[in-house]
């Protein structure tokens, strides 16, 4: 996967402090107050928010470029679009098992959980040990990272074989009874990614997709039969066929 290009040597650039501010300024006047309003049909904050399109602040991270400090500083803003662009700017050879905790703890909606974890969390050496670890938290949203990471893995890690896969499985299997809304979604969409990225995957995933179909847990049972629906459809079964993964 090709990467952005990496930041500027240090003494040729502003100080990380004055870029933050000049970034904020930025969110500011491309924010709009229609954007924030749209959030709330999407069950995203709207309070710490300026209101920019997440495809504007991907075309300025990549004007940007790999910033490990600027990423950690606009972290530490605390506003919603900020902490996308540290996401996207953040350089994933550089993020600490410490910082992916920290940043999980404070993850506070789906919009944020999933951007970090499908844009950068996925391509630390970290990622799977967090997802062992997370996936056994109670917090909604540090428990949906778990599920949000494997799907990212899903779809990007060209290095793993099927082994780490099939007992992510599990890890689904053990959560599906969580009931909560951002929980059970992200158990269910791991599960499909993980099944569509082989034959050998997509056979254990419709497995286990069929195992909780039966459950008595309303939960399980949804998760477990929408799975199999997507699993099922022509679209998965000509990728999986092709042995591709989609985006």
């Amino acid at each position: 996967m090709a990467e952005r290009a990496s930041r500027k040597p240090a003494g040729l650039e502003r100080p990380v402090p004055e870029q933050v501010e000049a970034l904020l300024r930025w969110l500011e006047r491309t924010g709009t107050k229609r954007n924030r309003k749209g959030m709330a049909r999407y069950a995203l904050p709207s309070e710490k928010a300026f209101g920019v399109p997440v495809g504007v602040l991907q075309k300025k991270a990549k004007e940007v470029g790999r910033h490990h400090e600027l990423a950690l500083a606009l972290w530490n803003t605390d506003r919603y679009e900020a902490r996308m662009l540290a996401a996207f700017l953040d350089d994933p050879a550089l993020v600490t098992p410490a910082q992916m905790d920290r940043w999980c703890r404070e993850f506070d909606s789906w919009g944020i959980c999933d951007t970090v974890c499908l844009h950068l969390f996925d391509r630390t050496p970290h990622a799977w040990d967090k997802v062992a670890l997370w996936s056994r938290r109670r917090d909604e949203f540090v428990r949906r990272a778990a599920f949000a990471l494997i799907a990212g893995l899903a779809l990007h890690d060209r290095r793993s074989g099927d082994a780490p896969f099939i007992r992510s499985i599990a890890l689904m299997e053990r959560a599906a009874g969580d009931e909560r809304n951002f929980v059970k979604k992200a158990v269910n969409w791991a599960l499909r990614a993980v099944g569509g990225r082989n034959p050998a995957l997509h056979h254990a995933a419709t497995a286990a997709a069929g195992r909780l179909a039966q459950s008595a847990d309303p939960s399980a049972r949804w998760i477990g039969k929408d799975a199999l629906r997507q699993l099922a459809s022509a679209a998965t079964q000509k990728r999986v066929a092709a042995g591709t993964r989609a985006r």
